[in-house]
């Protein structure tokens, strides 16, 4: 039986501050000149009511704030939506779905610091999910030194997330490395505290590689 093709469907993970939408928009402008129609999207997000959840999750009223079960919850209707609504159509028709944030992220933030335990997050994302998994995860990775100094230079306001302890921080930096090392055939670890331009090189390769564009992009 011949190898199935992966989707095309690439996701970005990481920390806060490493640098995830930045790369998103430089990966589909590339695409986009070599003739590839790209759909890029984020989590939680991307369809009107991911988004309405979104500012829910990121942004509690009244200064309130979610338990981690209702966080995965929360997250995982999202993504229901978003895979009915935009990813899965648009991948059914050819297009390529660049994604700043999928499942991984879930796995990570909801699990961390006495979380919600692997066994039930793993079982709502194989129900969420379906046959519909990435062909290929970018795990960008920097020191939360660096990562820290990036975010405090947005001048924006923080979500509830970021405004999480250095410890909370650092056990969700250690949590994607672990989720690129257990699935090196699917994730990508990229040295994020590298320039934007080393971090765009390192990731079309992978791109490149992965989905046999040597010929197409020369």
């Amino acid at each position: 039986m011949a190898e199935l093709e992966p989707l095309r469907f690439i996701t970005l993970e990481g920390g806060e501050g490493v640098g995830k939408s930045t790369l998103q928009r430089a990966l589909a402008e590339r695409l986009n000149s070599h003739g590839f129609d790209v759909i890029t999207t984020r989590e939680p997000g991307g369809t009107p009511l991911a988004e309405a959840v979104r500012e829910l999750a990121l942004h509690p009223p009244e200064n309130d704030s979610w338990s981690a079960m209702s966080e995965a919850l929360l997250m995982n209707a999202a993504r229901s939506d978003h895979l009915e609504k935009l990813i899965r159509p648009a991948l059914r028709v050819g297009k390529w779905v660049i994604c700043d944030r999928f499942a991984d992220s879930t796995r990570v933030y909801q699990s961390v610091k006495g979380g919600v335990s692997t066994d039930i997050l793993s079982s709502m994302e194989a129900t969420v999910l379906g046959e519909t998994r990435p062909g290929l995860t970018l795990v960008l990775d920097a020191p939360l030194e660096t990562t820290a100094g990036r975010r405090s230079a947005r001048n924006g306001p923080s979500d509830a997330f970021e405004q999480r302890d250095h410890a909370f921080h650092n056990a969700v930096r250690q949590g994607f490395v672990a989720i690129a090392r257990a699935e090196p055939e699917r994730c990508h670890l990229i040295d994020a505290a590298c320039s934007e331009t080393e971090v765009f090189v390192a990731a079309w390769s992978q791109i490149v590689a992965k989905y046999k564009l040597g010929e197409l992009v020369r």
